[in-house]
């Protein structure tokens, strides 16, 4: 029997990047934060790793589908958490928002909430007098 051609992939285009005056703010939080490690296995891009954390909080798209040119998912889902768990992502997002907002990039007019509706397991809570 004859093998099947592998089908060619196209990378995904991402949303967007981070500008460079935006960049250059958050570069200050994070160089003396996390200096690189003398010794070891280099570590990622913090400039790619937060485009692809944008992109997958703009996308909703799950950590292991993140285009490659973020590079390694598990790694920026790992820088996610770190930073979330050290507050420092609040910070970066903060600068984000005021750089977005300068650039009339955020429309604070429009929102949207998401629920579910599903049926409670067990039957929920019983009113009982």
């Amino acid at each position: 029997m004859a093998r099947k051609k592998k089908a060619i992939t196209v990378p995904l285009e991402t949303i967007g990047a981070i500008p460079d005056a935006a960049w250059e703010r958050l570069q200050l939080i994070l160089a003396p934060t996390y200096p690189p490690k003398p010794t070891g296995r280099g570590r990622i891009d913090f400039r790619k790793a937060i485009d692809g954390i944008i992109f997958r909080l703009r996308t909703g798209c799950q950590w292991n589908h993140l285009p490659q040119i973020f590079g390694d998912d598990s790694s920026v889902h790992r820088w996610f958490q770190r930073w979330v768990d050290d507050a420092i992502f609040v910070q970066l997002w903060a600068i984000l928002l005021e750089e977005c907002d300068a650039l009339a990039g955020v429309a604070w007019q429009w929102q949207a909430v998401d629920g579910c509706l599903g049926k409670a397991r067990f039957g929920g809570t019983k009113n009982r007098a």
